[in-house]
């Protein structure tokens, strides 16, 4: 091979190294695993420091809003009889409340305690209440045997234009 060749295959070789580590380091640090509540306190040790999201619902009575950082808020979640502390600072959302489903993102310390850097609810059930029930979306109402849907066409004149 030709000096210019084996310059190029070198150089070749330590990109594609380099976009493979980076790739590698970037997948490790940004992937989550999802976890129920009674799945991480089974394996808890092996999660410790690691990045994860874990689901359940909140206990009834436990959220604790600090008087003196009110984005500071801890509570409890549980799932099939296994309950988890958390931790979380910064906004709550809307539909955080006791007994409602949720998604905390963040990192299980050796305490014991979860420290979530985010906190995510679900969508109330009565969507899924109210089809079950028979009520049907507004988009889902039938016109009727004498009155089908129909599409008008514009009225446009000649010579006119419109935009």
């Amino acid at each position: 091979m030709k000096h210019k060749q084996i310059k190029f295959v070198i150089g070749s070789v330590l990109i594609v190294l380099a976009v493979g580590y980076l790739i590698t380091t970037s997948i490790s640090t940004t992937s989550k695993f999802f976890l129920t509540v009674d799945e991480l306190t089974v394996a808890a040790a092996q999660y410790h420091g690691a990045g994860i999201k874990v689901k359940g619902t909140v206990v009834n009575g436990s959220i604790n809003r600090n008087p003196d950082n009110t984005l500071l808020v801890s509570f409890r979640i549980e799932e099939n009889k296994a309950t988890l502390p958390v931790t979380y600072k910064g906004i709550t959302p809307d539909m955080f409340e006791d007994g409602r489903e949720v998604v905390v993102e963040g990192t299980l310390g050796r305490d014991g305690v979860f420290h979530a850097s985010t906190l995510m609810t679900s969508c109330p059930s009565k969507y899924e209440a109210e089809k079950e029930a028979g009520k049907t979306h507004p988009g889902n109402i039938p016109y009727g045997k004498d009155k089908q849907p129909t599409l008008e066409s514009p009225n446009i004149q000649p010579g006119k234009t419109t935009i």
